[in-house]
């Protein structure tokens, strides 16, 4: 039965971080890409609301993608920013879109910000909020959250 439950929180949590990454790209609440992630980090942490870090089995060896991971959940963690970790970069690209060239973004880390001085409120954030504190609570600091199949 406890497995049931736990599987049923995952799905729900992949169900609104979908939901989530595709209300903050509406609202343009979207840092797409480690190094653009990295930039915002740095000039405006308070703007940052929630991490996803993204990998799949091609990228699993990449060492410098491990250590930007690395570096980028100390900063999570020191700001008191949740983080989750999913294993479908190509889901997530989709999800994210593309630039002007078409060319895929680098998804393997998209930042959703947030004006600090208008807070952005939104049910799918505050699901994912709870999902990473009763993840931390399991002592899982960085939950795997699998996306809805499309």
């Amino acid at each position: 039965m406890m497995c049931v439950f736990l599987l049923l929180r995952v799905q729900s949590a992949g169900t609104a971080l979908e939901e989530l990454l595709l209300a903050a790209k509406k609202q343009d609440y979207l840092t797409v890409g480690v190094y653009e992630s990295a930039k915002v980090m740095n000039v405006d942490p308070d703007s940052v609301a929630f991490c996803v870090l993204a990998t799949d089995e091609e990228y699993e060896c990449d060492i410098a993608l491990q250590i930007h991971f690395t570096l980028i959940q100390a900063f999570c963690f020191d700001n008191d920013i949740n983080v989750v970790r999913v294993n479908d970069i190509d889901r997530l690209a989709d999800l994210v879109g593309a630039d002007d060239s078409a060319e895929p973004k680098d998804a393997h880390c998209i930042l959703v910000t947030s004006p600090s001085a208008n807070p952005w409120k939104d049910p799918a954030l505050d699901k994912l909020s709870l999902f990473c504190e009763e993840s931390r609570s399991a002592y899982d600091w960085v939950p795997a959250i699998t996306l809805p199949e499309r």
